[in-house]
């Protein structure tokens, strides 16, 4: 719920990046409804473009999409913007590919579908500068 301390009172500027536009509307409007700042991309391009325009505080990407690869995204990310907190998003038996993602900057990863307040939780985490393990 909204009552800990821990989480930051201003809104965590968030992009979310998915070829799924179902899953992103949905998802940005939950995230919107819970006073996150939102914005989408519906493709790797989309998001490189979205991040060259505005900063943000973390950053949900997909791990398989329809123009780049997440691993490929997530690279680019990591050059535009190190600090930038990537929480990769998996599909269920492609854990591993996640895990790569690991070892080229992202900060952790889920497998989708994954819980509303597991992921909230997660991009908190992830903006307050936390280790994935904690």
């Amino acid at each position: 719920m909204n009552n800990n301390p821990n989480r930051n009172p201003m809104k965590i500027k968030l992009l979310i990046v998915d070829d799924e536009e179902g899953y992103v509307n949905i998802l940005s409007k939950r995230l919107t409804k819970r006073d996150f700042n939102v914005t989408t991309a519906l493709s790797g391009t989309e998001a490189i473009k979205a991040l060259r325009h505005q900063d943000f505080d973390a950053a949900v990407l997909d791990l398989k999409m329809e123009d780049m690869d997440g691993i490929e995204v997530l690279k680019i990310f990591k050059k535009m913007a190190p600090d930038l907190s990537v929480i990769m998003l998996t599909g269920h038996g492609s854990e591993q590919a996640a895990r790569d993602g690991l070892v080229h900057g992202a900060f952790d990863y889920l497998t989708k579908p994954c819980e509303l307040e597991e992921l909230i939780e997660k991009i908190y985490e992830a903006c307050k500068g936390g280790k994935a393990s904690d």
